[in-house]
């Protein structure tokens, strides 16, 4: 029997994909147009958007969600209807090459794989194409402006999501200065794109509480296996996601190979199918052994026998 991954590979064994991948607010989606030109690049997933020749042909927005952890959720395609629709505009569209801009590798081929599409076969990070005054000078517009960016001309803004449009911007690139990405280093271009401010932006970001967040950890735990006892949970977040480290008490006579994976995989797959947030690495450290009650009443009456009941 075919592997099912591979069988959606073949599906689109004509596409070439690309991944651009950076922290939020680093300037991916200004710089992606520079990154297709160099690689020949037809068209785009930004945010939950499918792009093609500067014009927005399929997906929604996810700039256009009230809350932050709505936008997550359209930028990983969560919603089935979503990704279907962008998956048929993408069959459909004979196109070649193809870049998904994400902030970290996980978030690229889960969209990858949710839209059906082949794995990366290069992942470009923003820090080669972008100098790292150019980086904070990006996240300074994002974090202190609450300003985003949607690689499209202000027309198709105005005309798709005017309640989030606020200014558009022309830049003049010089190829001589991006000579790590073009061969030929003469001429430039004009970029233009177009500043939105979302919702979400403007009421600040909302996170899922580190309070939510252990009790979803501990239910996880003890449906897996309910003889396991959380003794700690360590909760760390970043702009590409959750890192946990779980510090467990295991039953004497658990057998640990390949449980403790189990474990880590049932965690990341129902916390993020329930809350759409990327869980980056879960970490589980198994503090001590102990005896169940049953065990301790077991040893307890063993230990009582006379010795000549032991043998």
């Amino acid at each position: 029997m075919k592997n099912p991954f591979e069988a959606i590979a073949l599906k689109f064994s004509p596409i070439t994909v690309y991944a651009l991948v950076g922290e939020s607010g680093t300037g991916k989606s200004f710089r992606s147009k520079l990154l297709a030109e160099q690689y020949g690049i037809e068209a785009m997933i930004d945010d939950g958007l499918l792009i093609q020749d500067e014009k927005i042909i399929a997906g929604r927005s996810a700039k256009r969600e009230k809350t932050y952890m709505g936008a997550v959720r359209v930028a990983l395609f969560d919603d089935k209807d979503h990704r279907d629709s962008v998956a048929k505009v993408l069959r459909k569209s004979h196109i070649k090459k193809l870049l998904i801009i994400g902030t970290s590798e996980k978030m690229v081929m889960k969209i990858a794989m949710r839209l059906q599409l082949p794995q990366p076969s290069k992942i470009i990070r923003i820090e080669d194409i972008a100098t790292q005054e150019e980086i904070e000078l990006a996240q300074k517009s994002r974090h202190v402006e609450g300003k985003h960016v949607i690689p499209v001309p202000s027309i198709e803004v105005k005309k798709n999501y005017p309640q989030i449009f606020t200014s558009s911007m022309r830049d003049f690139f010089n190829k001589s200065k991006f000579k790590f990405l073009f061969k030929n280093k003469s001429g430039g271009k004009m970029i233009e794109k177009s500043i939105v401010q979302p919702e979400f932006s403007k009421k600040g970001r909302i996170e899922i509480s580190e309070a939510a967040l252990t009790q979803m950890v501990m239910h996880c735990v003890n449906e897996c296996d309910p003889e396991i006892k959380v003794k700690k949970i360590i909760i760390k977040t970043d702009s590409r996601g959750y890192k946990l480290v779980v510090l467990i008490d295991v039953p004497f006579g658990t057998q640990l190979t390949g449980k403790v994976h189990r474990l880590q995989q049932y965690i990341i797959d129902k916390i993020e199918s329930f809350t759409g947030i990327l869980i980056e690495e879960v970490s589980i450290v198994i503090d001590k052994i102990t005896m169940t009650d049953k065990q301790k009443a077991d040893s307890k009456e063993k230990s009582s026998k006379p010795a000549s009941e032991k043998k």
